[in-house]
């Protein structure tokens, strides 16, 4: 039953506590043929729960990497007013085909000002490019079916920046110019995975994380399991190469500053 006290959402004390457990398995449901384009859709089933436990109907989700629409999907299944930037028309194109009126999508750069109303619930996984640039078995499916593996080719795509450091930088950046739109006690979801590249795990979760905490307050993190991917034989006979099939979902509050 709701709590008329609680604060922060409509849950029921036991839909809370479930939610704060640290790790959790999901395993999506098959893609529809018009989301399959798109190279890391993630899914809406998942998005509705953390809408769910940092937002009540009404209030402002806002996605700046939005993709094919997942986050507003889900954010006018839980009546919520969804906003979402995509840099690529082409995605955009197929979020509008998902949605109704009641959420709002821009076709442009998330590092542009858009005049943003105050947000409630900043949720997103970042177009880390350096994962999807890597010529893996999983790759080569997509490439072979004739979908994309990369985002684009644009520069100003974040997911074409070349270096690691540079990455991380830079979507710090954009979490730095997002806080002033943030509503005070409001909270930031960032989903990342770490990577093998060139025989070395790159711990991108935990580089945002160290980073963006240095403007938000972290507190804590959810870990996302999925135990129905293929298991690839990657380093079989010579080395220990990790089937990444997990991601770091990246809890921050807007804290008042001391």
């Amino acid at each position: 039953m709701f709590d008329p006290k609680n604060r922060l959402n409509e849950l029921s004390a036991k839909q809370w506590l479930k939610f704060t457990k640290t790790w959790f398995v999901h395993n999506p449901p098959p893609r529809k043929k018009v989301e399959q384009l798109h190279p890391a859709k993630y899914p809406e089933n998942l998005i509705k729960e953390f809408i769910e436990f940092f937002t009540k109907p009404g209030q402002v989700v806002f996605d700046p990497f939005l993709g094919t629409g997942s986050t507003l999907v889900a954010a006018q299944q839980t009546g919520r007013k969804g906003i979402g930037i995509e840099l690529q028309k082409r995605y955009a194109e197929i979020a509008k085909q998902r949605v109704d009126k009641t959420q709002h999508i821009i076709i442009g750069n998330a590092f542009d000002n858009h005049n943003l109303p105050e947000i409630d619930l900043v949720i997103t996984s970042p177009p880390y490019g350096a994962m999807l640039q890597k010529k893996s078995l999983a790759a080569k499916k997509r490439s072979d079916k004739g979908l994309d593996t990369q985002y684009s080719d644009d520069e100003a795509d974040l997911g074409n920046v070349e270096t690691h450091d540079e990455f991380v930088e830079k979507l710090n950046q954009l979490f730095i110019q997002l806080k002033p739109k943030v509503k005070l006690n409001g909270h930031v979801v960032i989903i990342l995975q770490n990577y093998m590249q060139k025989g070395t795990y790159i711990p991108l979760a935990w580089d945002v994380a160290k980073l963006v905490s240095q403007n938000f307050q972290f507190r804590g993190e959810r870990i996302w399991c999925q135990d129905n991917k293929t298991l690839y034989p990657y380093g079989y006979r010579y080395s220990f190469v990790p089937n990444v099939h997990h991601h770091y979902c990246l809890i921050f509050k807007k804290i008042e500053e001391k």
